[in-house]
């Protein structure tokens, strides 16, 4: 079948610019994307991701990452795997 529809979004440009870097490394175009994530959600049935509003728990964490606080260096990963939580 012909790809004649269009699409149009405006987003901010430093998220266009972060979204297209990343979708340049994994080998996409913007349009590719789009297509990819339209038959996402037509074989899901809905966004083929959870949208859920945080907690205040994951919201001060991400608060304190975002300040960089309260956060915990490893110095490789097998420290990391090795930590007790």
């Amino acid at each position: 079948m012909p790809k004649t529809a269009m699409i149009r979004a405006r987003v901010e440009p430093r998220l266009k610019k972060s979204a297209e870097t990343v979708l340049r490394r994994v080998g996409l175009t913007p349009t590719e994307a789009v297509r990819l994530f339209y038959r996402q959600v037509t074989l899901h049935g809905g966004l083929p991701f959870a949208v859920r509003i945080p907690n205040a728990k994951i919201r001060k964490a991400m608060s304190d990452a975002l300040k960089g606080a309260d956060l915990t260096e490893w110095s490789d990963v097998a420290a990391l795997r090795s930590a007790r939580w």
